[in-house]
C-alpha cells in the first residue's frame, strides 16, 4: 500500500481486503484505515464475529474461525464466488475464459 497503489484510492475505487485475525491482523486495519481516509470502498473478508473491521468496511464476507494454516483456503471461497458473480453479471463466459487453451496445452 505505502508504495504506489495507495495514490490510485478514491471514492470511485474498490478495495478488497483479507482481514482476518492473525498475526497481521493490525497492519490489515492500519491499511482499511488508510483507504477510508481516501474515501475507498472496502469489501473485506472477515472472521466471524469481528467487530471492528465490520464498522469500518462497506461490505463484509464472513468465514468461520478456524486453524490458521486452513485460513488461506477458507477466504478464498468467498472470493472466488465473487469472481464468478461478477464476471456472469458482466457477460462474461465462465465455462470457457479467453485463452484456456493456450495456458493448458503449452508445456
Amino acid at each position: 500500500m505505502k508504495h504506489g497503489p495507495i495514490a490510485l484510492i478514491d471514492e470511485e475505487m474498490p478495495v478488497f481486503v483479507i482481514a482476518t485475525k492473525g498475526p497481521n491482523y493490525e497492519k490489515v486495519v492500519s491499511n482499511i484505515q488508510e483507504v477510508k481516509a481516501r474515501k475507498g470502498k472496502v469489501i473485506a473478508v472477515v472472521t466471524a464475529g469481528d467487530k471492528e473491521v465490520k464498522e469500518m468496511a462497506d461490505y463484509v464476507m464472513e468465514i468461520p474461525e478456524t486453524d490458521e494454516t486452513l485460513v488461506p483456503l477458507v477466504s478464498v471461497i468467498p472470493l472466488q464466488l465473487l469472481s464468478y458473480h461478477i464476471a456472469v453479471m458482466r457477460g462474461c463466459n465462465v465455462d470457457q475464459p479467453r485463452n484456456l487453451a493456450k495456458s493448458v496445452t503449452v508445456e
